[in-house]
């Protein structure tokens, strides 16, 4: 029960064929292969300013006392 047989395996793949049709699964692995490239590229891109030796530095900001809001409720 926990095996399939090839007829099995046919019988899903020409649903799967059916459902999508010949030209569409070639085109679906296409644009998942793209999506995966991206992602790969936009990891490279945030990890490349480090490993060029670039420093990151944090800016603070000066808020002027009128521009404070008031987080006490009373």
């Amino acid at each position: 029960m926990g095996s399939f047989s090839v007829w099995h395996w046919l019988i899903v793949l020409v649903i799967v064929l059916v459902l999508f049709g010949r030209g569409k699964i070639p085109e679906l692995m296409g644009d998942f292969a793209k999506g995966i490239k991206s992602f790969k590229k936009g990891m490279s891109d945030d990890d490349a300013p480090e490993a060029n030796g670039a420093t990151t530095t944090a800016k603070t900001v000066d808020l002027k006392p009128e521009e404070v809001k008031d987080t006490t409720r009373s």
